[in-house]
């Protein structure tokens, strides 16, 4: 049975008790933590109530999207209500949101499972059996417990900055209302613990659910992924962004640790760049190739190809059985166009393109309302029926190899310079965006370019995650660690702005407006995608407003632009600094008996 079918139940088997709260005690009254650990198949079930809280909205909806704009690459209008989401969207979230409620007390509820799962495996006398399968197989299970708990422990301080650190299963008596630890030290714990056990856990070929598992190459990945959120910049509580000075060692230990998992298992990227996803779509999970650890979702379970992906249009009275979804993220024009026209990652990530009622292809709504084309339900092998909408059972990627590639170079440029080495795991990267008759000019002479400097080549790996994760949600934790998202979204807008005069004035070279069909195969077809025409070739073609939708007679700019990164450029408590920190949800703060405070960052 695969893993998740079985983490479904994880949260109502023996090893679970719900808690209102994570500061209450009881978990451990309600099982015996040296029976269930005193074998692989309970110490399994132990591990899996740690996953099932990906099951939850409070990851399934906000940490996996939601949360994660709005950034020169996704976003969302916020300024437009006062709901939860919205308030999150514009940085202005008030403590009794019910957003970070949910992702607080789920955080914490995760973090204590993965504590007693952490302390029954490390005194289960197991780990050292001399029955080396079963010495290795308990090993790989305290590797996930520790990785999955560094998981959330990274998103807590990058959402909420100092927060409380927990590291002890809750037993009656211990002390639960715990002072906030400063994220760095955090980081530093949960970096080490990783290190500590990465060398005794299996790889996605060894494990039995392969990369709906938590595994060595993951735990690797995520070593680097939080060394250089540890080396990065970091929002402090004075409003400014600050970062260590041993910022160095944690990059040196992010290149340590990208390239020992490309020595030890490297392996060559999918050719195929949107069958990378299809996968997902598809239910396909094949080890060794990009991705290295995805959040298993059950049919029944999840939101991908519900609140981002493209668009669908389903519902009682329509035409087709694959029911209903949205697109929370939008991508700005701006992004659509900073791809080379010949890079086939823009017609991945960009849907320009929706799925109406009559099961029929049609432009996005307005022209501009660009959908994350990694995903959809309309690609499901079997339609979910007309009236569904969530569970679509799309697994949701959390790292994958080219992720890998790209923080070695980055952090192998920081360290020194551009390297060989460094220029190399680019090209790997940009080698399977373009077809191989561009690679003379879109690989080598491109990365020879822009590796004249540190500088420049950094700036060419900030474009080359853009381009190659566009749409997974983790361009906003990369943009605060570089210490540039303000700036980026101010750029974003000027951008956007220069677009939309050049649409005004009819002096841009991009399409002002589109025209697109359905050929003969049934493929939607864009005529004219990257620049602009006088007129189609003939009347087959529909005509699309493009840039011209950036502007209105009513407004000007359109509102959006200079409203949804107001408060992360100017309209924030301080100019050129984004407060993505949020405040501690006001139920935890009354729960902590006067322990934790909203302090600083303006609140």
């Amino acid at each position: 049975m695969k893993l998740k079918y079985i983490i479904i139940a994880a949260a109502t088997s023996v090893l679970m008790s719900s808690c209102e709260d994570f500061m209450e005690p009881d978990s451990l009254s309600t099982f015996d933590l040296e029976y269930i650990y005193s074998n692989v198949d309970d110490a399994r079930k132990g591990v899996n109530a740690i996953y099932s809280h990906f099951g939850q909205d409070a990851f399934r909806s906000r940490l996996s999207n939601n949360m994660t704009g709005n950034t020169d690459i996704e976003h969302q209008s916020g300024w437009n209500s006062n709901a939860d989401r919205y308030q999150i969207w514009n940085l202005d979230a008030l403590e009794s949101n019910r957003d970070l409620q949910i992702v607080w007390t789920y955080a914490y509820r995760a973090i204590r499972d993965a504590n007693i799962a952490i302390e029954g495996l490390e005194s289960s006398g197991l780990l050292e059996s001399n029955d080396v399968t079963e010495a290795n197989a308990m090993n790989q299970l305290l590797g996930e417990a520790y990785t999955l708990r560094a998981y959330w422990y990274s998103m807590l301080t990058f959402h909420f900055g100092d927060v409380p650190y927990m590291v002890e299963a809750p037993r009656a008596g211990n002390d639960f209302n715990l002072p906030k630890m400063d994220r760095n030290e955090i980081l530093e714990q949960e970096i080490q613990h990783m290190i500590d056990m990465e060398d005794k856990m299996l790889w996605a070929d060894q494990v039995p659910f392969g990369i709906e598992q938590v595994n060595r190459e993951y735990t690797l990945g995520m070593i680097a992924r939080l060394s250089l959120q540890r080396g990065g910049y970091y929002l402090s509580p004075d409003l400014n962004m600050n970062r260590e000075d041993d910022y160095l060692d944690y990059y040196k230990i992010a290149n340590d640790y990208s390239q020992k998992l490309i020595s030890l298992k490297d392996r060559e990227l999918n050719p195929d760049f949107r069958q990378v996803f299809m996968n997902q779509c598809t239910f396909q999970t094949p080890v060794n190739q990009d991705v290295l650890f995805e959040v298993p979702f059950a049919l029944g379970n999840g939101d991908v190809g519900w609140n981002i992906g493209v668009r669908v249009e389903g519902g009682a009275t329509a035409s087709h059985d694959y029911g209903s979804g949205n697109n929370y993220m939008a991508i700005p024009p701006t992004y659509y166009l900073s791809f080379d026209s010949v890079d086939v990652r823009r017609d991945v990530t960009c849907s320009l393109y929706k799925i109406n009622t009559s099961f029929e292809y049609e432009f996005v709504n307005g022209g501009l309302d660009i959908g994350q084309g990694k995903w959809s339900r309309h690609f499901l092998p079997t339609p979910p029926g007309k009236s569904t909408a969530k569970g679509t059972g799309i697994n949701w990627p959390m790292m994958r190899y080219s992720d890998v590639l790209l923080m070695y170079a980055e952090s192998e440029n920081e360290l020194n310079g551009p390297t060989a080495q460094a220029q190399e795991a680019m090209k790997r990267v940009r080698r399977r965006a373009f077809d191989q008759s561009f690679w003379a000019t879109k690989v080598d002479a491109y990365t020879n370019q822009v590796s004249g400097s540190k500088e420049s080549f950094f700036e060419a790996i900030v474009d080359e995650r853009a381009w190659e994760f566009g749409g997974e949600m983790i361009r906003k934790y990369e943009l605060i660690r570089w210490g540039i998202y303000s700036q980026k979204m101010a750029e974003t807008v000027e951008e956007l702005k220069m677009l939309a005069d050049g649409a005004e004035s009819g002096n841009s070279p991009y399409p002002i407006y589109m025209y697109w069909k359905t050929d003969a195969k049934g493929d939607f077809v864009i005529y004219n995608p990257y620049k602009r025409v006088v007129a189609p070739p003939d009347e087959t073609w529909t005509q699309q407003s493009f840039l011209l939708a950036l502007t209105s007679e009513e407004f000007g700019y359109q509102p959006w632009i200079t409203k949804d990164w107001e408060n992360y450029i100017t309209g924030g408590p301080k100019a050129g600094v984004a407060r993505y920190v949020f405040p501690i949800p006001s139920e935890a703060i009354a729960n902590s008996q006067g322990t934790l405070l909203n302090d600083g960052y303006g609140f």
